[in-house]
């Protein structure tokens, strides 16, 4: 039997989309990972479609050129605007984080509840988690919320111990805990890293919906079905590009991913744009 040892790319605006990653390495730990994070044109989220589009675009190109079995876009702005039309210009399948998240809602929620959807602007704005839930079932009641400062928050390293925390959270989130939701879906890949926070701020008869997990799990049963997956007994890699800054990538970037990152590779941004790219001008290494 031939074994397909081509990797599993993902990309994402910055560090968010290594949660995907650790959902992947857990699911499948003989496959190799390509990473890239668009670390220098962070965040997507308050981007215009156009220019989302654009960056998107630009980063499958680069990740192409690692001859992967797949793509993931692990950044749900990107999955939320870009997606489906994007995979009808690639040449390999791709994945969004969007409608396995939504599947996975759709399957918690139970008749007649109410299902929140938490995310930046840009994927609030493009209404695509909504949409990709009444694609699957029209019932369930959608109330939608742009939490920008949880971004930043989930970088400087605060969790559920932290009053900013808590109090942003009351901030953005007080009016739809009052609403009583069945389900919280978590539409942005940073979120994972503040679950024990919002277990306790929506309590323990909410279910908590991780597009990571829910994405990883897609990824594997596809891959799974078509035959494509390495298939035998071996670690697999991780090898991680970003557009800027690979020392904080790689420090910050492995609370992310649950375990260390031993080498980042910087690709120039102004490379990536004009389709010119030279590797590891700049490294970070363990």
């Amino acid at each position: 039997m031939q074994v397909d040892q081509r990797p599993i790319a993902v990309f994402d605006s910055g560090l968010g989309g290594l949660t995907v990653v650790r959902e992947l390495r857990r699911r499948l730990p003989c496959e190799d990972i390509v990473y890239f994070g668009d670390t220098a044109r962070v965040p997507y989220g308050t981007k215009t479609p156009e220019t989302v589009l654009r960056f998107t675009r630009e980063n499958c190109a680069f990740l192409l050129r690692m001859n992967p079995k797949c793509i993931v876009a692990a950044c749900n702005t990107a999955s939320a605007v870009c997606l489906p039309g994007l995979a009808n210009e690639l040449p390999v399948p791709v994945f969004g984080v969007v409608a396995p998240g939504a599947a996975a809602a759709v399957e918690a929620v139970g008749a007649g509840g109410l299902i929140a959807i938490i995310a930046t602007e840009a994927t609030i704005g493009s209404n695509a988690y909504k949409n990709a839930v009444f694609q699957i079932d029209t019932r369930p009641a959608v109330v939608q919320v742009a939490c920008p400062l949880l971004v930043p928050l989930v970088e400087e390293g605060l969790d559920e111990s932290n009053a900013i925390v808590e109090l942003t959270l009351e901030r953005y989130l007080g009016p739809v805990r009052r609403l009583s939701p069945a389900v919280v879906v978590l539409g942005c890949t940073h979120y994972p890293m503040l679950r024990g926070a919002l277990a306790s701020f929506f309590g323990k008869s909410v279910v908590l919906v991780d597009s990571a997990s829910s994405t990883a799990e897609a990824v594997a049963s596809t891959l799974g079905d078509s035959g494509v997956l390495v298939g035998a007994a071996r670690n697999g890699r991780l090898h991680c590009y970003v557009s800027d800054n690979p020392r904080r990538f790689q420090t910050v970037g492995s609370r992310f991913l649950g375990e260390s990152i031993h080498d980042v590779v910087r690709v120039c941004p102004e490379e990536l744009a004009c389709g010119r790219l030279s590797l590891g001008r700049t490294r970070a290494s363990a």
